[in-house]
């Protein structure tokens, strides 16, 4: 699951601009973008939070530019700084820190996108000049995304071309982890932008023929190049929804559950409760936030699915006993920083502690909702051992009720590639790969089945 949502600000418009209505063409997508940069970088919002202040009216191809802005210099974001740490002696003004949001958005169409240089480095100076902050660096910013339009390849040369945009205290614990080539791997496929995965309802091969799709091992469907997503067939009739190829795995592993009492635990957005009840079973989803449980209930309502819906700490629910319980537990997320670029800069080493004190107290509480013979799938979107692989580890340990349920091969179809030695799930990023990379890949998720004996 992804961590839970961070405090934010909207992000703030600039001071004195032009009109976006007299504004020249492209500028107020680029005003837009350096905004959500200030509202990722300097608020902590979420990349998805930051667009939320966007101006009544605005064309979409111009919050698409944004956007796609704002998530490559997100994924570039070390890359991007050290270039410009090259290009700046004195780094950004203190005195104008949104400057660094404005020369970010520029390097990235210069160097990441299709845009003409001349178009980059002229709007940026123009969203510079636009703010009484940065007013006065407009020449600076000329030069500076000048200078890069003609000694990117020189600079770029003494960069590490592996991990130079993968937050220094994530790199060694992959390469503990998983090793060195795999580490490698992750960071190549964290600066692809991502394909759109969904699940169907029904007849999966048939809607992935209708949205030009192909059918993954596991069931779900992958597009390239979607568009928006409220405008695909389908959408509005509810016949899918979106959901990451291995955020759909963990449901799978309860097995047969019609007929059956489900709790979904931290379950919103609810890709998850729409799995289970569509496979039959009588599902509880419980978050404490109610502004995800919102979502929920309205990702439900499209889909024509109900569930009971229960705002409450999954710490502390009371309710049960259950057939099978789902915990999908908040975590740092680091397994989907592909598709949450934000997380780079977001998550401190720190975290990893904070949060698995959190994830042992909710796998406690879940295991003591089931019924004797109950299953317990406990999930993470983390790439950190200590939110996954240790969790489980701790809970049999301290608990002589619970065993661990080892998934066999062959049990669930196109998850043979995925199978630890003990039996649980692990995919990486860099799994698979299926010709080009922008076709390829999916979060890094955590998952193991336990079963309450006694």
């Amino acid at each position: 699951m992804k961590a839970p949502s961070r405090a934010s600000r909207p992000p703030r418009r600039p001071g004195p601009s032009p009109s976006l209505a007299t504004a020249g063409p492209g500028f107020a997508a680029r005003a837009l973008a350096v905004d959500a940069l200030e509202a990722v970088l300097r608020h902590g919002a979420a990349l998805e939070e930051a667009f939320d202040g966007a101006p009544q009216g605005l064309d979409p191809r111009d919050r698409a530019l944004a956007y796609r802005i704002v998530a490559t210099a997100l994924r570039r974001i070390g890359t991007l700084r050290a270039l410009l740490g090259k290009l700046m002696e004195r780094g950004v003004p203190k005195s104008a820190p949104r400057l660094e949001s404005v020369l970010l958005a520029g390097a990235t169409q210069i160097l990441f996108m299709d845009v003409p240089n001349h178009a980059a480095v002229g709007l940026s100076v123009d969203l510079a000049r636009a703010d009484r902050s940065t007013g006065g660096f407009a020449g600076l910013v000329n030069a500076v995304l000048r200078r890069l339009t003609r000694e990117h390849e020189g600079l770029m040369a003494g960069l590490d071309p592996d991990f130079a945009d993968t937050p220094d205290w994530m790199r060694p614990r992959w390469i503990a982890a998983y090793g060195l080539e795999a580490a490698r791997a992750m960071a190549a496929m964290h600066k692809v932008e991502p394909p759109l995965d969904i699940t169907a309802k029904a007849d999966p091969r048939s809607w992935a023929e209708k949205l030009s799709g192909e059918v993954l091992p596991t069931g779900t469907i992958r597009i390239l190049q979607a568009g928006p997503v409220r405008n695909l067939p389908g959408f509005a009739e509810g016949a899918w929804w979106v959901q990451d190829a291995a955020a759909a795995i963990p449901a799978r592993l309860l097995g047969e559950v019609k007929d059956r009492d489900v709790a979904d635990l931290c379950a919103a957005p609810g890709g998850k409760t729409a799995q289970l009840v569509v496979a039959g079973a009588r599902v509880t989803a419980v978050d404490r936030s109610a502004a995800r449980l919102s979502r929920l209930k309205e990702n439900l309502d499209r889909l024509g699915l109900s569930a009971r819906v229960v705002e409450a700490d999954a710490a502390t629910f009371s309710g049960g006993p259950f057939d099978a319980v789902l915990l999908d537990a908040p975590c740092t997320a680091t397994g989907t920083l592909r598709r949450h670029p934000d997380i780079a800069v977001s998550k401190r080493p720190a975290d990893v502690g904070t949060l698995a004190a959190l994830q042992a107290r909710l796998i406690n509480h879940a295991a003591d909702l089931l019924k004797p013979g109950g299953l317990l799938v406990y999930s993470t979107c983390s790439l950190e051992p200590e939110e996954g692989e240790a969790q489980v580890e701790r809970l049999l340990s301290a608990r002589k009720d619970m065993e661990r349920v080892p998934l066999r091969p062959g049990e669930v179809e196109g998850l043979d590639p995925f199978i630890t030695p003990q039996g649980d799930v692990r995919t990486l990023p860099c799994h698979w790969m299926r010709g080009e990379a922008e076709r390829s890949g999916l979060d890094g998720f955590f998952a193991a089945r336990l079963r309450r004996i006694a």
